[in-house]
């Protein structure tokens, strides 16, 4: 067998363990596999590439690996579960990043070697620029934003309305200018470089000015969304170097990504071009709306919330980013345990967008050890809320606001939620009345059926599990 049959199986079985890998990531208790397979995948990928592929130095490509093995597995190990959206940002950056590197490299070594550039690499190099670009700064706007460096609010200014379209045509324009050049290879490097420069500083700022505008409420979509650029970035390389593996998992990773953010936009029942330019969050209304209609959220206590729970056929928790903030997802899990010793049914509804990434609260619970079959998506259990005698809310908001079914005029009119308003009793556990990142006031706080547990989720859930053992 030649050594181009031997290169051939291994990148096909590459491909079938990320095919395969990817369907097992569909389900919390096969994530774990589907991760380690599409690892393998990319490892077989990697060395049978550099085994066929001319290296010019294989120590320099040693100690990358290397130095990137003690950086991820540092990673993997130190990172809180609260700040692993901000990690996912920086992996789309760096994928993005890399792949706008690699496109980089080829341009320059063209130009160099003075070679012919046909109009299909000159394309894919300048589409790998521009949308690795885009995805690096991007993300990284997205990480600050995560990690309230930048502002979490949404920016709305009409400097960056008008100037996201011309930067997109510009880069267009650049790109296209460049291909024809190449083409005709009337151009030498001198003339083309600070055309490229320029075209990777136009697709950099455009990447941040994306960003900078979109709310935290909308974070998991855009999070998503720049997955799904940094494996399109990654297939342009691909196409660059002429690499059918990195193609395929480019393209799995890109259409992966935008399925996973048109699934959270529905979720939302917004369009992406409202998550993209909308501004949503912009603007934040209070509880002093509340209190000029007159209503009144009434408090509860850990002793009071305990003998609700407690003496429950059935409890549904929901969680939120503010079960991340305050690294409650063990404590959860302890008072579900208790409340099942005492004969309680105990589930967990998942929306499809709580947290600030897709899957946080999956994430979140897992580490936990809370058991898969307890973990419900929002069409699985939304239903039973009419039949549940107690939903306790840990620091979720937007993702149970009533406003979205009876409020036409309101941002988020039309969004599914969590039915917890349905449910006969109901325990919110939160700071304050402040709104989430959607900006808008909750009258699930004002609903007779609602106590609201004023406190840090930790904290209130390790008051809720000594109340209930005192019983």
């Amino acid at each position: 067998m030649t050594l181009i049959n031997v290169v051939n199986l291994a990148y096909l079985l590459a491909a079938v363990l990320f095919i395969i890998g990817l369907k097992r990531l569909s389900s919390p208790a096969t994530a774990r596999s589907g991760n380690r397979m599409g690892a393998t995948g990319m490892l077989i990928a990697v060395v049978v590439t550099l085994l066929d592929r001319e290296v010019l130095d294989y120590t320099q490509i040693a100690g990358g690996v290397i130095v990137g093995a003690i950086v991820g597995a540092t990673l993997a190990r130190t990172i809180k579960m609260t700040a692993m959206p901000q990690m996912v940002a920086i992996f789309n950056g760096l994928g993005g990043g890399a792949s706008a590197l690699v496109a980089s490299g080829e341009f320059h070594k063209l130009t160099s070697d003075a070679a012919d550039v046909g109009t299909d690499v000159g394309v894919t190099i300048m589409l790998g620029t521009f949308i690795g670009a885009v995805t690096f700064s991007g993300s990284f706007i997205a990480f600050g934003k995560l990690q309230d460096i930048v502002t979490g609010r949404a920016i709305s200014s009409p400097i960056i309305k008008t100037l996201n379209p011309i930067l997109f045509l510009t880069a267009l324009g650049l790109g296209g200018f460049m291909v024809v050049l190449l083409a005709e290879g009337s151009a030498s490097m001198s003339e083309v470089m600070p055309l490229f420069l320029a075209l990777v500083v136009v697709s950099l700022a455009l990447g941040i000015l994306l960003v900078m505008p979109i709310g935290g409420a909308d974070m998991p979509v855009v999070i998503a969304l720049l997955n799904s650029y940094s494996g399109l970035a990654a297939a342009a390389a691909g196409f660059v170097l002429d690499n059918m593996v990195l193609i395929i998992s480019g393209s799995l990773v890109g259409a992966s990504g935008f399925i996973l953010t048109r699934i959270m936009c529905i979720a939302m029942n917004r369009s992406i071009w409202n998550v993209m330019f909308g501004a949503f969050g912009a603007q934040a209304t209070g509880p002093d709306q509340a209190g000029a209609e007159g209503r009144q959220a009434q408090s509860t206590t850990a002793e009071d919330s305990s003998i609700v729970l407690a003496y429950a056929k059935s409890v549904i928790f929901v969680p939120g980013y503010g079960l991340a903030a305050a690294q409650a997802q063990h404590q959860v899990k302890e008072l579900a345990d208790l409340l099942q010793s005492k004969g309680v049914e105990v589930r967990h509804a998942i929306h499809p967008v709580a947290g600030r990434m897709p899957g946080h609260m999956n994430v979140l619970l897992a580490e936990a050890d809370v058991p898969y079959d307890q973990l419900f998506a929002m069409e699985d259990i939304n239903d039973d809320f009419d039949r549940t005698d107690v939903a306790v809310v840990v620091g979720a908001n937007d993702v149970t606001n009533p406003v979205s079914r009876d409020v036409p005029d309101s941002p988020i009119y039309g969004m599914p939620i969590l039915n917890v308003d349905r449910a006969r009793n109901i325990i919110f556990i939160k700071r304050s009345l402040s709104p989430g990142f959607a900006g808008i006031d909750n009258p699930l706080f004002y609903n007779p059926k609602t106590r609201m547990y004023f406190a840090d989720a930790r904290r209130a859930l390790t008051d809720l599990v000594n109340a209930i053992k005192e019983l």
